[in-house]
């Protein structure tokens, strides 16, 4: 009966250190995959209209044109 009496009492410390074991785990998965694949390179600003040249319907539509 011993095993039944202190399941209630031991439950939540149970459930605490398997949260942080599993919270662990993927810790050590993210930074394993992070190392694999090396530093983010920053986000490139996207590049800013120029304000001397008119905006003309070719420009806006033609995908081609960079």
């Amino acid at each position: 009966m011993g095993i039944h009496y202190d399941y209630k009492s031991t439950k939540g410390t149970k459930l605490m250190e398997k949260q942080a074991k599993r919270e662990k785990k993927l810790a050590e998965k993210k930074a394993k995959r992070l190392a694999k694949e090396g530093p983010k390179p920053e986000k490139l600003k996207p590049s800013t209209l120029d304000i001397s040249k008119p905006i003309t319907l070719d420009f806006l539509t033609n995908p081609d044109k960079k």
